[in-house]
């Protein structure tokens, strides 16, 4: 980076992918940052902090190369506290100006080592980094991923609220959708710190509480990246909305439910399958491909399991349950937004030319089961373990894919559905975990903490024993408004 662009430009960019250390030393010199954060991500999926002042140039470059030493076991459940050291490393090549902080501060993302330097096991990060490597090592394929981030802006109701019909918000505009400048506002932020986005809008949910409490929902759609910055962009857009929010004087919620009448928070995950330089998914005609069939029979061999890292809290069982727009069995369709795996509308119709398509944006497949609560990094893995499964086991893959399409001869048919507790989904984990652990890409102990913190909810009965009083339910819904 050349140092006169990066003075020149301070006014017109925030987002940076330094190349060496003394670039960065010399970016905070002649830009007046007043702090250095490294920001790292653990296992609850928030950003987190670390804060240092630059006033010492010889410290700063000091950090740069060597990082910092951190409580693992205040970050991981599966680092034991008697060997809890590990070392936060800058990747000074994913760093950001931050836009909330009232002195000039330098965000740089990091990563987690463990005692002698090499990328920490257990650190969900690297999980999927080891799944992305075996993929492409076996078969030759790289996922490409966006994730539709689905929340709620929480205020107090006042006069000149409009209010829509519930469930009938949208795509809805101001005055109807009361918050679209703050969600422009996020889009903006977004920007600012590196995060490429494909659209916002509201989305159906708006709602008006008997204590004149107020919520309105909202999504942020992402541009497809490889899963391991998907999944970092994730956490970061968090981070942002949810600052964003508290500069308006508003909270927000991505709970899987705010309120069981109306709709909850989704997840939904686009991604296409590239080979060399081409989006596999599809044939060149743009209709679904063989190879495409056998990654959606994959993931719905896997789809039981995969719940344990896309819906983590009772609450996310809570949403398939009550079915708006959500998934609950394990199917696949066109269009169909209540099956679990669903082919969007494709750009394939006359005029999109082949060399287009096979850019893989317009074609997709989405697996509607995640929330925003999801371990994301665990998530991404898991689906590329699911992928490769599918690849490698064409036939058992092509069977499931046949079987379990919801149209034509199966139309009407029964299904199987989809956990309904952490329980569950504890259990689909434990029967599977052979096929996550293989070739090293989850550690065991990833794995038995994972089926730990589930059994931990003590959910198996929960929405049964509490289905006819909504009030309890409400109670619980409230416990998980700000989690995530």
């Amino acid at each position: 980076m050349d140092e006169g662009l990066i003075a020149e430009g301070k006014q017109m960019q925030r987002a940076y992918a330094f190349a060496e250390n003394e670039e960065v030393a010399r970016f905070i010199a002649n830009n007046g940052v007043r702090i250095l954060n490294l920001c790292h991500i653990p296992e609850d999926g928030r950003l987190k902090t670390l804060s240092f002042s630059t006033v010492n140039r010889e410290r700063v470059l000091e950090i740069l190369e060597f990082g910092e030493r951190a409580d693992g076991s205040n970050l991981f459940s599966f680092i034991p506290s008697d060997k809890s050291d590990i070392y936060i490393k800058p990747n000074i090549g994913r760093a950001f100006m931050n836009p909330f902080a009232d002195t000039s501060t330098l965000n740089v993302l990091c990563d987690y080592l463990d005692e002698n330097g090499k990328p920490l096991d257990v650190a969900p990060k690297n999980v999927l980094c080891r799944a992305e490597e075996r993929l492409e090592s076996s078969n030759g394929v790289r996922l490409k991923a966006l994730a539709e981030l689905e929340f709620y802006i929480i205020a107090k109701a006042d006069g000149c609220v409009f209010q829509n019909a519930p469930d009938r918000h949208y795509h809805e505009s101001s005055p109807f959708s009361r918050f679209e400048s703050l969600r422009n506002a996020v889009l903006v932020a977004l920007s600012d710190v590196g995060v490429a986005t494909k659209y916002a809008h509201s989305e159906v949910g708006q709602l008006i509480f008997k204590d004149g409490v107020f919520m309105e929902q909202h999504e942020v759609e992402f541009l497809p990246q490889s899963l391991a910055e998907t999944a970092e962009n994730i956490a970061v857009a968090k981070w942002v909305i949810r600052n964003v929010c508290a500069k308006h004087g508003v909270a927000v919620s991505f709970s899987p439910k705010v309120s069981l009448e109306h709709a909850g928070n989704g997840m939904h995950v686009h991604f296409y399958a590239v080979k060399n330089s081409a989006n596999i998914i599809a044939n060149p005609n743009g209709t679904l491909s063989v190879e495409g069939l056998k990654i959606i029979g994959g993931l719905l061999r896997f789809a039981p399991s995969l719940t344990a890292f896309g819906n983590p809290t009772p609450i996310s069982y809570l949403r398939f349950i009550s079915r708006k727009e959500s998934p609950m069995h394990i199917c696949w369709s066109a269009r169909n937004r209540l099956a679990l795996i669903r082919i969007p509308l494709w750009w394939s119709f006359a005029g999109v030319s082949a060399k287009e398509r096979a850019k893989g944006v317009k074609e997709t497949i989405e697996f509607r089961a995640p929330d925003p609560f999801a371990d994301a990094y665990l998530l991404f893995a898991g689906m590329a373990v699911a992928v490769r499964y599918g690849l490698e086991n064409p036939d058992e893959a092509l069977k499931i894919a046949e079987k379990l399409h919801i149209e034509g001869k199966n139309k009407g048919k029964r299904l199987k559905t989809l956990p309904k507790s952490c329980y569950e989904s504890a259990a689909n984990l434990k029967k599977d975990r052979r096929l996550y652990e293989a070739h090293g890409i989850f550690p065991k102990v990833l794995i038995d903490k994972t089926i730990e913190k589930l059994k931990a909810y003590k959910d198996k009965e929960l929405w049964k024993s509490i289905a006819d009083k909504p009030g309890k339910i409400q109670k619980v819904i409230q416990q998980y408004i700000h989690q995530g």
